[in-house]
């Protein structure tokens, strides 16, 4: 539910969300930002994606700052998002909300043990990717 005191027009001069977009798989990494869209709810500001399609590449672009939100795919190779997200969550001083994309409800368990503050099986469909982005941003 929408917040009553906050409307869309409030985000008008705000600047972007920066959503970091993990996966080796591109194909992926486009289903999510087409998923959420450039504003998935009135609640928040418009939304930037990174696209980042390798382990370092996270890793440094996390450290540098700047990202509100990162979305990691679990079933990526050779380096999946649970172990990136664990990585993040133990070694920066101040992490980000990290959204997890699983292959199979079984993996849960592994999606916990990585510290993830959200988890959203495989295949990505919007309504419930944003049920777990949107409250999340709205922390940011």
């Amino acid at each position: 539910m929408a917040n009553p005191t906050v409307r869309s027009a409030d985000f008008e001069d705000s600047a972007p969300l920066r959503v970091l977009v993990y996966s080796s798989d591109a194909a992926t990494r486009d289903r999510v930002m087409r998923a959420l869209g450039t504003r998935p709810h009135p609640d928040v500001p418009v939304l930037e994606y990174v696209e980042v399609a390798t382990e370092p590449t996270v890793i440094r672009t996390m450290d540098a700052g700047g990202v509100d939100l990162a979305i990691l795919d679990g079933e990526a190779t050779p380096a999946g998002g649970m172990g990136i997200a664990k990585q993040l969550a133990d070694e920066l001083d101040v992490c980000p909300p990290i959204v997890v994309l699983t292959g199979r409800a079984d993996d849960r368990w592994l999606a916990d043990w990585s510290r993830a503050d959200a988890v959203v099986q495989h295949p990505i469909e919007p309504f419930r990717l944003a049920e777990a982005v949107v409250p999340l941003l709205r922390r940011t």
